[in-house]
């Protein structure tokens, strides 16, 4: 780690990088999770449905308990979709991904080499379900 002035985009920060100013790789892995949040819900972190009680994260981890049809990007799935449960399945282990990316302790976070080994992992998955049907 070393400590540095924070010049970053609001929203893709990393908390220890916007209060104390430390760098490292987990900053950036902070800033993938949220890269892949806004890739799959179509919103960015500071859009303006978001505020100080709810974030993009949030706003995610919270529809991971109930319906994330609910926040995804209805350009990449509908539930006329010949292969919606498939497809559910996979964005809601995606965005599970990125809320691990994004933990507020950076000690919790996942690294680059493993996001990158389940994101291959999640990505057969489902053409073998895709395949499947």
């Amino acid at each position: 780690m070393i400590h540095t002035n924070t010049l970053a985009t609001v929203g893709y920060i990393a908390p220890e990088y916007g209060a104390q100013g430390l760098v490292s790789t987990k900053a950036d892995v902070y800033s993938y999770g949220i890269m892949l949040m806004e890739v799959f819900t179509r919103k960015k972190p500071t859009d303006e449905i978001f505020s100080d009680e709810m974030s993009l994260k949030h706003w995610v981890s919270n529809s991971l308990l109930h319906s994330n049809s609910e926040v995804v990007d209805s350009n990449l799935m509908g539930r006329e979709d010949k292969d919606f449960a498939a497809k559910e399945k996979c964005i809601a282990s995606i965005l599970s991904l990125a809320l691990e990316c994004t933990s507020n302790s950076p000690q919790q976070r996942i690294n680059m080499e493993d996001a990158v080994t389940r994101l291959k992992k999640i990505k057969f998955r489902l053409l073998a379900n895709i395949e499947m049907t």
